[in-house]
């Protein structure tokens, strides 16, 4: 019998996988895809995934290395989610070694053994007492007994220094007998004994009963429900009912969020609802943590799975639900290396693994809406807000011609005074971070250019600098024009420091709290706002898109937003959707509790068919006419794209690299009669030269997936040969969600 060839997945960009011969000593029988094997690959050593085992190989069989090392007992990945890694890689034209990288933890892509550590963790001794009479001159032991009785699963003893806990003490007692010591997995809490709830759950009104039953008929397999629901309708509520019966079921559910800051305010309302074990992924959890709670999903030790985009990924022993809150949000696409959507895969993980799964939003994507509509998926809609809340009133605030202190009109900060004094709060949305979008010279016209993008640098205030949001280039301010010196700069529009400036100056009685990615770049910094805002007090809130999602503020009553032109004259087809979601979103804050809520929209172009629509028959009506010109431009989700970008350091040459790949596409075109595919450009980036480099980019749009994705298999292994592929970089992205 010849010899088995080990087929290996390295983690490198090259669509190709890697033959190697066995390690020495590792039975052919032990051996199965989805392990890890560390190898010699050129001067390094690199650790792979076991695809198959073959008995030919192209490589001489003189010149075939054997493995370093079998590093797993087991495939670390269970094959549900190894063969979703196989058709992630098909389907996105990616090397799949990359794509079982993004799939696997730090540390097992690092070689990590894929178990859990063990841990010692502290238990009070059944009938110890802080009490006993040995402890009555211990005053330090004493007060650890009861800090250690508070914990009914154990302390671990990593923790010890974190409580204030003495090892000296502690051992102590040991001897005593006040205490015992258990050594476990880490985050090995036992399964909960008694109810799933710990705290009864809240009643459904019949549009939530509905929409819960619709959901759980299909529990025994796969089907996709949109839950489509007014901001405050309870979705998250329906949510939490359908996992209390997943986790009656015995089986675990998987929660996933748009952005990391939902994170701890997700996982404490699931905290207070369920006696439960929780792991949350995301990527402000350390490389240690994140594999525990891998390892805890993939053992069933975890009973609901919260996390971001990633968490995609993560094995479950028994799964039985997957939810996606905020379906629409385009954070869930990945924008660099494996450039998947988390949305799209969810619903082909769930296919695969014959789940139910759920997709929830206020606002649902434009090809969500369409899969509804041809029957793809169920349409759940909620209408009315939980608990007789009222939704929104309206009002579009013409701007033309009106004084703006700092973006804000004289109507709007009457309208703030009386919230405030009515012991209420404000939110103030404007999507735009540092103090002002640009430096302009009042006498020549100059403006804060960034010396490596095609855009203006923006100006921060606080760190006395001018940043690149884009490249991340940051600079002082100069003192006089670069151009002809004179010393009259002035900051042009506004951004949130700029409005949190101002209104602290309107309005010195109340506090102003400011939401974005620089105030809350410090860890807890986002936990510290939102504890205030809860307070109830009245105070305003200042911030950009962060401030949209998912956010519950009971005391808000009135949304300001500064700026909604933005969206209505952009490049980009999808951008009249994501500002319609924003406002949406955005105005759903307003309102919640019992205080009736009010949207006030500054606007130069208040008469505008889009935002009439919006504001005056709600997102559902502009969804269908946003369809309607869709389907009439052919544009997705009546087409499908993939984009192809590329950028070199020289201008032109990426253009010309994109020229040659185009003229194969065209010859393969042809070759393999593909119709209904085109080829649109190359031309250049609408932000042409970024971070220093040049960009340009060829779009191929096709009426079926099946053509387009028949070309791209043929055409990138010819594109990956051409001349210019190594020192131009290049990437294809299937399913943009932009163009820039």
């Amino acid at each position: 019998m010849p010899q088995p060839i080990l087929r290996l997945a390295l983690p490198s960009p090259l669509r190709r996988l890697f033959d190697y011969l066995p390690p020495a000593g590792v039975p052919y029988a032990v051996l199965r895809p989805g392990m890890r094997l560390r190898v010699p690959f050129g001067r390094r050593e690199a650790i792979g995934v076991l695809v198959e085992l073959v008995t030919h190989s192209k490589v001489p069989e003189g010149k075939l290395k054997p493995a370093l090392e079998l590093l797993d007992a087991q495939p670390p990945l269970p094959s549900a989610l190894f063969k979703l890694c196989l058709w992630t890689a098909q389907y996105y034209q990616h090397s799949l070694g990359d794509t079982l990288n993004w799939a696997l933890p730090v540390l097992l892509r690092q070689g990590e053994p894929a178990e859990a550590r063990q841990e010692r963790f502290w238990h009070a001794a059944t009938g110890a007492r802080p009490e006993d009479p040995r402890l009555s001159r211990a005053p330090r032991q004493r007060e650890a007994l009861k800090a250690i009785a508070q914990h009914p699963h154990g302390v671990a003893h990593s923790l010890l220094n974190q409580l204030q806990l003495s090892k000296d003490s502690l051992d102590l007692l040991l001897q005593k007998g006040l205490l015992r010591v258990e050594t476990r997995r880490n985050h090995q809490s036992p399964r909960h004994q008694g109810s799933w709830l710990l705290q009864p759950e809240l009643p459904l009104n019949q549009e939530q009963r509905a929409a819960f039953e619709a959901i759980r008929a299909g529990f025994d397999g796969f089907q996709v429900a949109l839950l489509a629901g007014v901001t405050g309708s309870g979705k998250t509520e329906v949510y939490l009912q359908l996992i209390h019966r997943v986790l009656e079921a015995g089986k675990q559910a998987l929660v996933l969020i748009p952005e990391i800051n939902l994170g701890p305010q997700t996982l404490a309302r699931f905290e207070q609802r369920f006696n439960a074990r929780i792991a949350l992924l995301h990527s402000n959890v350390n490389d240690r943590e994140r594999l525990d709670a891998w390892l805890a999903a993939r053992d069933g030790e975890a009973d609901i799975i919260i996390g971001t985009r990633s968490a995609l990924f993560t094995p479950m022993k028994n799964p039985g639900l997957i939810i996606l809150d905020e379906e629409h949000d385009a954070s869930y696409k990945q924008q660099e290396g494996l450039r998947y959507h988390a949305r799209d895969l969810a619903v082909v993980r769930a296919r695969q693994e014959n789940l139910p799964i759920l997709l929830g939003s206020a606002t649902p994507s434009l090809e969500s809406l369409h899969n509804a509509h041809i029957g793809r998926y169920a349409l759940l809609k909620l209408t009315q807000r939980a608990g007789g809340a009222q939704a929104p009133r309206f009002l579009r605030l013409d701007v033309k011609s009106r004084p703006l202190d700092s973006g804000i009109s004289g109507p709007l900060q009457q309208a703030m005074a009386q919230t405030l004094a009515a012991r209420q709060q404000v939110l103030v949305f404007l999507n735009r971070r540092g103090f002002a979008p640009s430096l302009l010279c009042h006498d020549c016209g100059w403006l804060s250019q960034c010396p490596r993008c095609d855009a203006r640098m923006t100006l921060h205030q606080r760190h006395n600098e001018l940043r690149c949001h884009h490249c991340g280039h940051a600079e002082r301010p100069p003192s006089n024009c670069p151009d002809c010196s004179k010393v009259d700069l002035r900051p042009v529009g506004a951004g949130t420091e700029r409005a949190e400036d101002r209104l602290s100056v309107l309005f010195p009685d109340y506090p102003v709290l400011r939401i974005d990615r620089d105030s809350t770049s410090r860890k807890g910094s986002m936990e510290q706002l939102l504890a205030t805002i809860n307070r109830g007090e009245p105070c305003l809130l200042v911030g950009t898109q962060m401030l949209a999602k998912g956010h519950h503020f009971p005391r808000v009553t009135l949304v300001a937003i500064l700026d909604a032109d933005g969206g209505l004259f952009s490049a980009d087809f999808r951008a009249s959707e994501r500002m319609a979601q924003l406002i949406v979103q955005v105005a759903g804050r307003a309102g919640r509790a019992e205080e009736p809520g009010k949207v006030i929209i500054q606007t130069h172009l208040a008469d505008h068919p889009l935002l009439v629509q919006l504001t005056e028959q709600g997102y559902f009506a502009f969804a269908d006419q946003a369809l309607s010109e869709r389907r009439a431009a052919g544009l997705p989700p009546f087409s499908h794209l993939a984009l192809l970008r590329a950028e070199a350091p020289k201008p032109g040459q990426a253009e010309d690299f994109l020229d040659q790949a185009c003229s194969q596409a065209e010859q393969l075109i042809a070759q393999l009669s593909l119709s209904g595919v085109e080829l649109l450009g190359p031309v250049p980036a609408p932000m042409e030269r970024r971070a220093g480099r040049f960009r340009a980019q060829l779009l191929l749009q096709a009426n079926a997936r099946a053509p387009l994705h028949k070309l791209m298999s043929a055409w990138l292994p010819m594109v990956e040969t051409l001349p210019g592929s190594r020192t131009v970089r290049w990437s294809l992205d299937v399913d943009p969600i932009d163009l820039f």
